[in-house]
């Protein structure tokens, strides 16, 4: 009996992007489109249909609002930018 090798982390991360983007042709309408991009620039794929979910409820004035909140912090000081996110976008439902 023959064992396969085993395939490092890296290998396997770069198959699951690469079958992730041949699944971009199934995305149909702007929002989700919008809410896959922001699961990715918030590396937080286990929850992408949250994101698609708030791509298609949320104003899209807050999304912006609360993303760039995350993207203007010094990289690598934020360790979890999804709960960041999430904190940020909570606040700004608060004050409308």
């Amino acid at each position: 009996m023959t064992k396969n090798p085993a395939t490092s982390i890296g290998d396997q991360l770069f198959k699951f992007k690469e079958t992730l983007e041949k699944r971009g042709k199934y995305v149909k309408n702007e929002f989700q489109a919008y809410g896959l991009d922001l699961a990715k620039e918030l590396d937080d794929w286990k929850n992408k249909s949250l994101y698609l979910r708030l791509a298609k409820t949320v104003d899209r004035e807050i999304l912006e609002k609360a993303r760039y909140f995350v993207k203007d912090q010094n990289p690598g000081t934020i360790k979890t930018p999804y709960k960041l996110f999430m904190w940020k976008l909570k606040e700004l439902k608060k004050e409308k």
